[in-house]
């Protein structure tokens, strides 16, 4: 098997591939233009979220592509409908940066209940605001309402719940979750304190909080999205902000994140962000790229 690797892949991985046999080649900045011309030399690719692979780019691959590996929870990024279509298989690595991505919800939690984002600021200005951060509020008693409650929900809802919160979470299928109640959206949005979201990106999942959602939640609750932009209507987020009905947000992914990447929210302290790296952790950089060698390894001895 010739393989490329189109982003950055634990380099150990790498190593542990080719010793099984496996060609790899790794260009882990390729452009577009660049894939679509050499990826008719391969048998699979490996892409993590910045690589986009598209119907073009999988017609290009043709007849050679077999695989299409990505290092992450999601397959947002590839065109899974044309690949399958194409007789091309699709892998995820889905359980191996969950941990990572539910550790940044949480931290986003106490960030956003404590202000510590803006403590840090008017300390690093030289300013001492202890009464005006001085009024702060514990998790502890809170109620947490999970969106979407697969593997990096539940392990929210586990961590949330040692921490002494009330979790509830909605999901369509009705599934068992230790410490935490399945309830309807609608009962979700009423009752909770904390939001956070983890679906994926559908057509049912788009803007399922817009501005008719946010107006049935409590005033001065807090939304979390370490799942996928354009889950939330960014513009209705905003206005709610600024009116006060949302205390405060914390992000790490956006409806754009190749140009506008978050910046209507620069000048709102009340939101906090980082750039999309919920899995950005070595121990699931490590895990991720364990997982894709095992998938591509696997295949090539078919």
């Amino acid at each position: 098997m010739k393989l490329l690797i189109c982003d950055p892949t634990d380099p150990a991985s790498v190593e542990t591939m080719r010793q099984a046999g496996i060609e790899v080649d790794v260009q882990d900045a390729i452009t577009p233009e660049e894939l679509e011309a050499v990826v008719g030399h391969y048998d699979a690719i490996v892409v993590r979220s910045r690589t986009k692979v598209t119907a073009a780019v999988i017609d290009k691959g043709l007849p050679r592509l077999k695989l299409i590996i990505r290092g992450g929870v999601g397959v947002d990024n590839i065109d899974v409908k044309h690949a399958e279509a194409k007789g091309v298989e699709v892998r995820n690595t889905p359980a191996a940066s969950s941990n990572s991505v539910a550790e940044l919800t949480i931290g986003f939690m106490f960030a956003l209940a404590r202000q510590i984002p803006q403590m840090n600021q008017t300390m690093k200005e030289g300013r001492w605001e202890k009464k005006a951060f001085s009024k702060g509020s514990e998790l502890a008693g809170k109620t947490l309402g999970l969106i979407g409650c697969g593997r990096i929900g539940a392990l929210v809802a586990q961590k949330a719940a040692a921490l002494g919160m009330r979790v509830l979470f909605f999901r369509r299928t009705p599934t068992e979750l230790p410490g935490a109640r399945q309830v309807s959206l609608e009962e979700l949005l009423a009752q909770s304190d904390f939001i956070s979201l983890h679906v994926p990106l559908t057509d049912e999942t788009r803007h399922i909080i817009d501005a008719a959602a946010i107006a049935r939640m409590k005033k001065g609750v807090y939304i979390i999205n370490c799942g996928r932009g354009g889950t939330i209507d960014e513009a209705a987020l905003y206005d709610a902000i600024v009116s006060g009905h949302v205390a405060g947000a914390a992000l790490d992914v956006y409806e754009d994140e190749k140009v506008e990447q978050g910046k209507r929210f620069k000048d709102l302290p009340q939101v906090i962000g980082s750039p999309h790296v919920g899995a950005g952790t070595k121990e699931a950089s490590a895990r991720v790229g364990a997982e894709v060698a095992q998938i591509a390894i696997e295949v090539a001895r078919r």
